[in-house]
């Protein structure tokens, strides 16, 4: 009737569709999550959010880089902070 062989075949071709389809289905809901996080975080209100300016933020940075430059400089030129 049925070789064994074919029965293995058949059932390993079942299980492995039925994997994909469930990994498929694990992935769409992933996206779907994270795009209502982005979703969300657009649409957050303003006090969730970090106070004070972008502008601020730069500057603070800017004078960060600047004072590790200012020691790498240091460390060049062989002066020890």
């Amino acid at each position: 009737m049925f070789e064994p062989t074919l029965i293995i075949t058949a059932a390993s071709l079942v299980g492995l569709v039925i994997v994909a389809a469930a990994l498929l289905r694990a992935w769409q809901g992933w996206l779907t999550l994270k795009q209502r996080e982005l979703d969300t975080a657009d649409h957050a209100p303003t006090r969730d959010r970090e106070p004070g300016s972008p502008l601020g933020a730069a500057r603070i940075e800017i004078a960060d880089l600047k004072e590790r430059i200012r020691k790498l400089e240091a460390i060049a030129s062989g002066v020890d902070l």
